[in-house]
């Protein structure tokens, strides 16, 4: 059985915990999925590339990048971070906030 998990990121210190949490599972367990969900205030900084794998692993909300005034960027964005967090854990995704 392969892990899916999906890790929560509303704040900047939440995306820090959340890129070193995606690292160290996918060093354990490099079959995993994994993705970072951001939103709130933790997309902002989130648009600034760690330079790292963990760049890829993001999942951007457009609900906050709008209400904050921020571009698009050119990852994964979804309409809204709580929906799309509802719909990975009726997939059998499990849940994790940073």
């Amino acid at each position: 059985m392969s892990v899916k998990l999906l890790i929560h990121a509303p704040t900047p210190e939440a995306l820090v915990r959340a890129r070193s949490n995606a690292r160290n599972l996918l060093a354990a367990a490099p079959d995993a999925e994994v993705e970072i969900v951001v939103n709130a205030k933790g997309v902002g900084p989130a648009l600034t590339p760690a330079g790292d794998a963990s760049d890829g692993l993001l999942v951007y909300c457009a609900n906050s990048l709008k209400a904050q005034g921020l571009d698009q960027p050119e990852g994964r964005v979804v309409p809204a971070a709580v929906l799309y967090i509802a719909e990975r854990q009726a997939e059998g995704w499990a849940y994790m906030r940073a």
